[in-house]
């Protein structure tokens, strides 16, 4: 069995060791450095031998080093291992960073629990399960007060603990499903033990309770402190299921950029409205109330307009009741049907039939009747005709999807 040795010392990138098997591509090392794949965290990039390394993981207890191409090496020669010091770094940083944001979520959200999180390469999600949702100004919130615990400079330390002392810690983050690397056997013993990793209080700054920030069951590989974390630019959330917020969030260089490229924005978009960026929010409000007042104003002058034409359709006389068919372009069903309402409801005056054709591409077709004339009858035998589907009341009924031109319709509604 080789047990990794990167949790307990993340800082070491080069190492020399013995192999214990060799595999085809795989190779097992009496003694590794290397991280494997597990609880979220991906494995360590770097070489053995020379070789790159293809992945890291434990089957069994053992770590396997599989390699992107087939060594020629043999059991007990000596390796020379080098750990790509770049992606170690921000594997430890981000891990680290998902502590701080869940630290934070805690102080915000009552019966927070934790629900598991991955890094990759741009950016590192954190499942939370929470009884209220995170909205925007909870994400804000969320982003301030985990860049505070990073200025805090607050330390962080990992120790191995007997599974009930650990599971007694107060409000320690623990799921065994994701955080299977904490769990381990100690050699001394059958007794099982946790790794626990510890956020402190803040050695920079004020402190509101002195507490520990972030108590976790964790396998993974961390920074000394966490100001050396850098920034944390929250990114967005979403629910992948019920009763689950999932956090995105950057740090290193993609945090700078994402935080740079939202000041641009702003600063563009405080250009373009002519009002400094503090003033944006109430600035886009105004166009916002402006906005659907325009759109109100220019739904009720369109439909002035659709009732004009609908009321201009030529006429046919059919059963004792008065059609008025015809087309109408590029207008919305929902416009169409209230102006159709209006047409037949002029206390006799007008038809008492309104059937118009949309010109889509396949048209639609909307029928309005004072109830003489079941509507919804009308769509039935246009759709046994030309195929499509809808459906409606004896007085407003809505079809579409015929399998005709909009002048066929027409044609065939006036000669039916």
């Amino acid at each position: 069995m080789t047990v990794s040795r990167a949790p307990e010392s993340p800082t070491v990138r080069t190492f020399e060791a013995t192999v214990a098997a060799v595999d085809g591509r795989e190779i097992e090392l009496e003694e590794t450095y290397f991280y494997p794949e597990g609880g979220g965290q991906p494995a360590d990039r770097g070489t053995i031998d020379g070789i790159e390394l293809e992945t890291v993981q434990k089957r069994d207890d053992t770590v396997v080093h599989a390699l992107e191409t087939e060594p020629t090496l043999e059991r007990g020669e000596h390796v020379e291992c080098v750990v790509d010091d770049t992606f170690r770094t921000y594997c430890m940083r981000a891990h680290t960073a998902s502590h701080v944001v869940y630290g934070a979520a805690r102080r915000l959200y009552d019966d927070l629990g934790y629900a598991g999180f991955d890094i990759d390469a741009e950016k590192v999600r954190v499942d939370l399960t929470t009884d209220e949702p995170i909205d925007d100004e909870g994400l804000v919130e969320l982003g301030r007060r985990s860049n505070r615990a990073v200025w805090d400079a607050r330390p962080v330390s990992w120790e191995r603990l007997p599974a009930a002392e650990a599971r007694g810690l107060e409000n320690i983050a623990f799921n065994e499903k994701t955080e299977e690397g904490a769990m381990a056997t100690d050699d001394a013993s059958t007794s099982e033990q946790v790794r626990v990793v510890t956020i402190g209080a803040a050695t920079v700054g004020a402190d509101e309770d002195g507490e520990a920030w972030d108590v976790a069951a964790c396998g993974g590989t961390h920074v000394e402190n966490t100001h050396q974390i850098g920034p944390i630019e929250v990114l967005d959330r979403s629910n992948p299921g019920e009763g689950v917020t999932r956090v995105e969030f950057a740090v290193g260089p993609t945090a700078i950029d994402h935080a740079a490229s939202v000041q641009a924005n702003a600063r563009e978009a405080s250009q373009l409205g002519g009002v400094p960026v503090a003033e944006l929010p109430s600035f886009v409000a105004r166009l916002q109330d402006e906005r659907e007042t325009y759109e109100a104003e220019l739904e009720r002058l369109e439909g002035e307009v659709v009732t004009t034409r609908l009321a201009e359709f030529s006429t046919v006389d059919r059963d004792g009741a008065t059609w008025a068919i015809g087309s109408v372009d590029g207008v919305d069903s929902n416009v169409v049907g209230d102006a159709a309402r209006d047409v037949v409801s002029e206390d006799g005056a007008g038809s008492d039939v309104v059937a118009a054709v949309i010109t889509d591409q396949p048209p639609s077709l909307v029928v309005a009747s004072t109830g003489d004339v079941d509507a919804g009858a009308v769509i039935d035998d246009v759709t046994d005709s030309f195929g499509g589907g809808g459906g409606g009341r004896s007085t407003l009924a809505q079809g579409g999807g015929f399998d005709c031109d909009a002048d066929d319709l027409v044609s065939y509604l006036r000669d039916r």
